[in-house]
């Protein structure tokens, strides 16, 4: 990456191939010492850059570094690494920053020790044959695609193609965001199951007849099941999720603060969906034969316009601003807007077979004013703190991290 150098007095000299070749032989010196090298390097630019866009050429060299660190060094020689017992591996591995130039032995133990002791989750990167020991011991072995032996490309479970570490921060981000995607999915199916489950458990117990028809019940499985899993697993990462402490092997899928977010959302529509049911004709001032016909089909548009805010509310399980990107994610803006127009054709088009009648557009602000008040239930239950330690305060990561307010 460089085409300059500096001299002795500080000048600036074209970088010619036989200085790089000494400089490469440098580097090759320190490998065989089990140094670690480092190449400090400079460049000007006029304008500033972000962590995407890192120029890659024309750099000025300063120095190559070989690194040594003498107590890392003891505490990883071969065999005296091998045979320290577990108790005795349990003080040194908390304290290590890298392991490198060690042999595939001491790699496999080092991975063992610390899914097995730690119960830590464990990736391992490797291009060599010796590397497929530890490959196939950890959680996750990455091997490269160009440099990789076939050994360690078939003992690995991902294949970096480009050789490029960039590349494994893509791998990690992608795998967040992922693993929060599902959770935002659970948070949301569950909340749209305990829902429609009590209104008609309620609502059949104690007058005898449930308000969500068998056809309706179809319509909100399938916002729930298909556009709803299409909407949150598709939302792309973002460079937050590289900034929240990792997950931990035996952490449950569904959190504190997304049985927060459930239980509190669950309440909410209950409460309002029920008052509705055994009072709606007396507040909505609903009269004549059709009046029951009007309420059930009011309680189901207002539970599918509820569900339809709480999706939005899942975006972000918590921070308030749940807003954040939406326009970024055309899908879930695309499943938003056929599930609205959809609910529509149904209310207002499909009565016969859904069992539903037209609406008044009163009616229709009352349902998306009781569906957007959820927003409101959203921020007020975000303010309540959950996840806390024994001792009352905030929950520290076992590696120390603290969640970000």
């Amino acid at each position: 990456m460089c085409d300059k150098m500096l001299t002795s007095d500080g000048k600036e000299v074209p970088l010619s191939e036989n200085q790089r070749q000494k400089i490469t032989d440098v580097i090759n010196g320190f490998a065989c010492e089990a140094l670690r090298t480092l190449c400090l390097a400079f460049k000007d630019i006029e304008k500033t850059s972000d962590a995407d866009s890192i120029p890659d050429s024309n750099y000025t060299l300063i120095a190559v570094v070989g690194i040594k660190d003498p107590i890392l060094a003891w505490q990883l020689k071969g065999p005296d690494f091998r045979n320290k017992t577990s108790q005795e591996l349990e003080e040194i591995i908390p304290r290590l920053q890298v392991m490198a130039r060690s042999s595939p032995l001491d790699k496999h133990k080092l991975v063992t020790q610390l899914r097995n002791v730690f119960k830590e989750v464990v990736a391992v990167t490797g291009d060599g044959t010796n590397d497929a020991p530890a490959l196939s011991e950890a959680d996750i072995g990455l091997a490269m695609g160009i440099a990789g032996t076939e050994v360690a490309k078939e003992s690995a479970d991902v294949i970096v193609m480009d050789d490029n570490f960039k590349t494994i921060v893509n791998v990690a981000r992608w795998g967040r965001a992922v693993y929060i995607n599902i959770q935002k999915f659970v948070q949301f199916q569950l909340t749209v199951n305990v829902v429609a489950l009590m209104i008609n458990f309620i609502s059949a117990c104690i007058s005898g007849n449930a308000p969500l028809t068998t056809v309706q019940l179809l319509w909100v499985n399938l916002i729930m099941d298909t556009l709803g899993a299409l909407a949150l697993a598709t939302e792309p990462p973002h460079d937050g999720l590289m900034k929240r402490p990792p997950i931990g092997r035996n952490v449950s899928i569904i959190t504190k603060t997304m049985w927060r977010n459930i239980i509190g959302q669950s309440i909410y529509q209950i409460i309002v969906l029920v008052i509705l049911q055994f009072d709606g004709k007396h507040l909505l001032k609903l009269s004549g034969s059709d009046a029951t016909k009007i309420l059930n089909t009011f309680i189901f548009n207002t539970f599918v316009i509820c569900q339809v805010f709480n999706e939005i509310n899942s975006r972000d399980m918590e921070k308030i601003n749940v807003f954040k990107g939406i326009f970024s994610s055309w899908i879930f803006l695309a499943v938003m807007i056929s599930t609205v127009v959809f609910q529509i054709v149904i209310v207002e088009f499909l009565g016969t077979f859904a069992n539903t009648v037209p609406l008044s557009w009163e009616l229709w602000l009352a349902s998306v004013l009781i569906g957007a008040a959820s927003l409101v239930i959203a921020v007020i239950l975000k303010c309540i703190p959950v996840e806390t330690n024994k001792d009352g305060n905030t929950a520290k990561h076992h590696d120390g991290y603290e969640p970000l307010p």
